[in-house]
């Protein structure tokens, strides 16, 4: 590399955050710039880094994308019998990143995971792409395979089975939802002094909104 990565250097200064302007309620401030992302037309906007930790404390950490976010919590979906699934089961708590660096903005939540409503997840399995549907039904998420043409040779035998759109939702397969205990909101600033405001959710079910140091 002709540059070292101590070089790499990115001067913030879109914007700032204050008490003032900001919403009372995190999931709306969440929802505001979000918004804001999806109207930037930036990439995958709705990604976000879900970390998770086993039964020994081991952390795991990968991206999966936000598929709904109301007052209950933000919904994401997976194989129930792959790595993180079995993470959950061990240690049913989980924080989220999001990144959108060409906001200059990330937004960071920890909270509590649990399953949504079989229902739920019926509901929200048929309005994905018939071949992602497939895709759910030929994955065995997380399990060694010898080679791809085993996963292709799956993926073309259920195709072939299923010829109409009825094609089911596998029993191993739906959604979580993180409620979250803790939001904090992210936005670069010049010479690093970025702004950070952190809501915690106290016993009473109010938010506790605090500005920390970056």
């Amino acid at each position: 590399m002709s540059q070292s990565l101590a070089e790499l250097r990115h001067e913030y200064a879109l914007g700032a955050l204050r008490k003032a302007d900001i919403d009372p309620d995190p999931i709306e401030q969440f929802k505001r710039w979000l918004k804001q992302a999806v109207d930037a037309q930036l990439p995958e906007p709705n990604a976000m880094t879900l970390a998770t930790a086993d039964r020994t404390g081991r952390p795991y950490a990968r991206v999966v994308l936000l598929k709904d976010c109301d007052a209950d919590g933000f919904v994401f979906f997976t194989n129930y019998q792959s790595d993180k699934g079995r993470q959950l089961i061990e240690s049913p708590h989980a924080a989220l990143v999001f990144l959108w660096l060409e906001l200059e903005r990330q937004v960071r939540i920890e909270g509590t995971v649990a399953k949504i409503p079989s229902a739920e997840s019926e509901a929200y399995f048929r309005t994905r792409p018939r071949e992602s549907r497939l895709g759910a039904l030929a994955s065995r998420q997380s399990q060694v395979v010898v080679n791809r043409e085993i996963l292709d040779n799956r993926f073309q035998q259920l195709t072939g089975k299923y010829l109409d759109d009825n094609i089911p939702m596998p029993n191993h397969w739906g959604g979580y939802r993180v409620r979250p205990e803790m939001l904090e909101f992210w936005q670069g600033r010049h010479g690093r002094m970025h702004d950070r405001l952190r809501y915690r959710l106290q016993r009473g079910g109010d938010w506790l909104l605090e500005r920390l140091e970056p």
